[in-house]
């Protein structure tokens, strides 16, 4: 039988200095090839929003689509935890509506939440959250829901002082009862600072080789997605080329009369 990743599995990886990598997914199949691949966490990315959906910015997605894909994604995951990443204004308006949406997720078969943001009321978020059995990912630094407020795509805690600030928030959201951090693109000695400050496991989104662990959108790591590719981004595949030459010569072969052949008719 093999041993689902917990929230005490990605603790140990912390206290053992091992590192543990993270990868989103979006569709059932996917995720069953990252999973058998040896992914420790399987991300359902609001990222789905671009990547998947066609939108322009990560804000457009919302929970009753979040909640498709999350079916999806679980379905397909036997060993990786399942994360589900809360979408805009799904954790925002109250505590109680929070823990709605994001029991909706659990309900379709993550096995934790990721929001974004270190205010009071983020941290009155978590601490409910946590107290009704729910894990919750922390993520700060460049947070993309906060995309209007911080003016574009800028990188945080480029000083020591906007270090200080995240290593307070990421603080106040151990203490609050995430079981872990994402850090989402700050500086490299900036990020070290404060993973070396935490006992919860730090997750690098741009943030450097000293993080606890490595997330990114597999869009980017399979060569999929060809509208944006982050600096920080590391393409393993080109599947945008491999679905191109597929459907090409598909198209190709129904109009020169070669599809279907002999063997591929009853």
């Amino acid at each position: 039988m093999v041993k689902k990743v917990t929230v005490n599995t990605i603790k140990n990886y912390k206290a053992d200095k091992e590192k543990f990598s993270v990868l989103t997914a979006y569709d059932c199949y996917t995720a069953k090839y990252i999973d058998e691949a040896g992914v420790d966490i399987v991300l359902i990315g609001d990222s789905l929003a671009m990547v998947a959906l066609g939108y322009e910015n990560t804000n457009s997605v919302g929970v009753d689509e979040m909640k498709i894909f999350t079916q999806a994604v679980s379905r397909g995951v036997s060993r990786a935890m399942v994360i589900t990443d809360m979408p805009f204004l799904s954790y925002h308006i109250s505590v109680e509506d929070a823990v709605k949406n994001c029991g909706q997720m659990i309900k379709c078969g993550a096995n934790g939440v990721k929001i974004e943001g270190g205010s009071d009321y983020i941290v009155s978020v978590i601490k409910r959250l946590t107290s009704v059995g729910i894990p919750v990912m922390g993520h700060l630094g460049f947070t993309p829901q906060f995309l209007n407020m911080l003016g574009g795509y800028k990188i945080q805690g480029k000083t020591q002082e906007a270090a200080e600030e995240i290593l307070n928030q990421a603080k106040r959201l151990e203490k609050a009862g995430v079981f872990s951090i994402v850090l989402e693109m700050v500086p490299e000695e900036s990020a070290k600072y404060i993973t070396e400050r935490l006992t919860v496991p730090t997750i690098s989104c741009g943030a450097g080789r000293y993080c606890d662990a490595q997330v990114l959108v597999c869009d980017d790591v399979f060569g999929k997605y060809p509208e944006f590719k982050p600096k920080f981004a590391r393409k393993y595949g080109d599947m945008g080329k491999l679905i191109y030459e597929c459907a090409k010569q598909y198209n190709d072969d129904v109009k020169s009369g070669k599809f279907p052949s002999e063997e591929e008719v009853f």
